[in-house]
């Protein structure tokens, strides 16, 4: 659940294939090859290691050892590093990073912390809208509903929640949404149930934004879920 002062939510999710297509996350996510290094490629760059962080909003291809990977996605967090794609992380970040993987709460707390220790609260009022976005994936929170809970005016609202985490609303609520879908189906719904529950048009629709910001189809990620 998110927490009422950081109320973004922490997704981790495993990736069985070999190879992620080009997609762009968009917001940092760490990586951690299951039996081996993992690659970043992007226009002549590359990225290799055991435990990798992606900058957000970066296109990027990944090549996995055998057995993938399993993915967090730290939503809110400002990527700390100046490297244009990602960076290997070691030593200190790479243990917190594994023991995040758990799930547990208080270890990806521990990892927040150390890759962005000034971070601090949202605004009360931006941290209700993101829990509100949160719960109810179907809604898509119109934006004249977001300016009117900021208590400005509509394009003051954008700018200030853009600004507070990272993503554009538009953004934001597919993001929200699709992490909301992708855990459904990690727990067993069926492609189109998770996607009409999410709010999606249809399972087009959810394929679309799949493969866009995770660089596989579903049906690739369900069958990912039987690696262990």
């Amino acid at each position: 659940m998110p927490d009422p002062v950081l109320p973004f939510l922490n997704s981790c999710f495993p990736v069985g294939t070999r190879r992620l297509a080009a997609h762009a996350n968009p917001v940092t996510a760490v990586l951690v090859g299951r039996t081996g290094p993992l690659r970043l490629e992007r226009d002549g760059l590359c990225v290799e290691g055991d435990v990798v962080l992606v900058r957000p909003g970066i296109i990027h291809a990944v090549d996995f050892a055998e057995r993938g990977a399993d993915v967090l996605y730290l939503n809110g967090l400002a990527f700390p590093f100046d490297a244009p794609l990602g960076q290997a992380l070691s030593g200190k970040l790479a243990y917190a990073a594994q023991d995040a993987m758990q799930g547990d709460a208080s270890a990806i707390a521990a990892l927040r912390d150390r890759l962005a220790p000034a971070a601090g609260a949202i605004l009360p009022a931006v941290a209700a809208a993101v829990a509100a976005i949160h719960a109810d994936p179907m809604w898509r929170m119109p934006q004249g509903e977001l300016a009117r809970r900021l208590g400005m005016e509509r394009t003051q609202a954008l700018r200030l929640f853009k600004a507070a985490t990272g993503q554009g609303f538009r953004v934001f609520k597919l993001w929200s949404a699709l992490q909301y879908a992708t855990q459904q189906m990690a727990e067993g719904a069926l492609v189109r149930t998770a996607a009409m529950d999410a709010g999606f048009a249809d399972t087009a629709h959810l394929s679309r934004a799949f493969r866009h910001f995770f660089g596989l189809t579903p049906s690739a990620a369900i069958a990912g879920l039987t690696v262990n």
